[in-house]
């Protein structure tokens, strides 16, 4: 059952022991750019009507998150800090301050898998997109009015620039290693029989040779550099104990139901067998790679992500496709499987048209972005594409085009400093949650806020700008003394 909160309140109806709120407060000024009321019927369909205690509503779920995102706590952290601060408790929709907990810690497990990735994307596109099409272009989210250009017949043409790129979001995960996935998997496994031996009316426990095994193991990683023999032989071995187990369950699943079984290990279980047979596959043909390879028990949907980079080559976790609008960052992809980026730009110039009503005047992306359907594209619509053209360089260079291809790749650096800001201050470094639905939640409410924060700073520029203007004006200077 749901029941939506309908009393919004404005800061002068809040009661609070320490006073009015500040309406500067940047709390205050967030809780007033999502459109709350717009959305509560959204998230109440995802609810029974007659069935259950009331749910949370919507601003408190969403608020609370967003209160998590931007300050990096854990959710109990996140609760204590809406127990002692009357800004948050106001965003979250209570009416007054309260030192009582308005809702459970573990409840923000649930707040991520009831507002999901697609729902968040909706509330970014409604607060950073609409007012662009209401004003018909200020800067704000789109292109300046002085970029426009206008054809004979009086149409609107390209305007703004568009920058694309993809990053990878790694998930908490630890590093993985064949050895140690194959030692964890047989752990595992010895759970399962342990559950399900006393359902068997068995007397005597299925042999494990937990304790050689493990022997094994811990002689093996104490070894520093191992050779490729020894790592082969290591495998070879936990390999064996992992067969023998999976062949122990399968007898005792003969005469008892699965459901004996907890969820958790239910899917241990279905995940232990792929990664079973992903690394014998392996070993037989001696590589290093497989099909939608599993690198993490706990979380199967990971998938490594080899990206290049000096300090890792490889990440483990989504990745992400997003682009850049003056400041704004709007998420076009996000896969847990590796894709080729060069595949989203087309799409991503097409949902740029259909959010501003027309294609962007330029596209700046790195050289993957540029081949050949790329560019045939742009050159179609119009449309200024960073870099270089392909094929042969030309023999004398112009120094205009080298200067704009310069500009280019400087101004480039704006989506890198926003997957930069994203990661050392909106928690895009590590994604902490553990199933695939509520880290896509994680990762599209970082977007967010990256978006909203660079919203209260363009306001506090513009409340600096007003105020220095109104002190340059001699009557207002004399009203204040100066």
């Amino acid at each position: 059952m749901y029941k939506p909160d309908d009393g919004q309140i404005t800061i002068m109806e809040f009661l609070s022991p320490f006073g009015k709120l500040d309406p500067n407060n940047r709390w205050v000024k967030t809780s007033y750019m999502i459109p709350w009321q717009h959305f509560e019927t959204k998230y109440a369909e995802r609810f029974c009507d007659d069935n259950g205690a009331p749910a949370i509503p919507f601003r408190m779920a969403m608020g609370t998150l967003l209160i998590k995102q931007r300050t990096g706590h854990s959710d109990e952290e996140t609760l204590q800090d809406i127990m002692e601060n009357p800004y948050m408790q106001f965003l979250i929709g209570l009416h007054e301050f309260t030192t009582e907990a308005p809702f459970a810690a573990s409840s923000i497990t649930n707040f991520r898998k009831y507002i999901t990735k697609d729902m968040l994307l909706e509330v970014n596109e409604a607060m950073f997109v609409r007012e662009k099409k209401d004003d018909g272009g200020d800067g704000e989210n789109g292109a300046n009015d002085k970029d426009s250009q206008t054809n004979d017949t009086g149409e609107t043409g390209n305007k703004g620039t568009l920058m694309i790129d993809a990053t990878c979001t790694p998930a908490d995960i630890t590093y993985p290693t064949d050895i140690n996935l194959l030692n964890e998997a047989r752990e595992k496994l010895e759970g399962i029989i342990d559950t399900l031996h006393p359902y068997t009316g068995d007397k005597i426990k299925p042999r494990t040779y937990r304790r050689e095994a493990r022997w094994k193991y811990l002689r093996f990683i104490r070894n520093r550099k191992p050779r490729k023999k020894t790592i082969r032989k290591a495998i070879k071995h936990q390999l064996g104990y992992v067969k023998r187990n999976m062949g122990h369950i399968d007898k005792q699943l003969q005469r008892v139901s699965i459901e004996a079984l907890g969820k958790n290990q239910r899917n241990w279980l279905s995940t232990v067998r792929t990664l079973y047979q992903q690394q014998q596959q392996m070993y037989d043909s001696k590589t290093h790679s497989a099909e939608n390879r599993i690198v993490s028990i706990s979380q199967p949907h990971v998938r490594p992500i080899v990206r290049g980079k000096a300090n890792a080559s490889t990440e483990f976790g989504a990745k992400v496709t997003a682009s850049l609008v003056n400041g704004y960052v709007f998420m076009e992809r996000l896969d847990w499987d590796s894709y080729n980026e060069e595949s989203t730009l087309i799409p991503a110039i097409e949902r740029y048209k259909q959010r501003f009503g027309f294609y962007p005047e330029a596209v700046l992306a790195d050289k993957i972005f540029r081949n050949k359907d790329n560019r045939a594209y742009c050159k179609k619509h119009k449309i200024r594409i960073s870099g270089p053209r392909l094929g042969r360089p030309p023999k004398e260079l112009n120094a205009a085009l080298l200067k704009l291809e310069r500009q280019d790749a400087s101004a480039r650096n704006a989506i890198e400093g926003k997957f930069g800001e994203g990661k050392t201050g909106h928690g895009l470094d590590r994604v902490m949650a553990r199933l695939m639905e509520t880290s896509e939640t994680v990762i599209a409410m970082a977007l967010l806020s990256m978006n909203i924060s660079r919203r209260l700073r363009v306001s506090l520029r513009c409340s600096i700008s007003i105020l220095k203007y109104l002190l340059g004006r001699p009557l207002f200077r004399v009203a204040w003394g100066f």
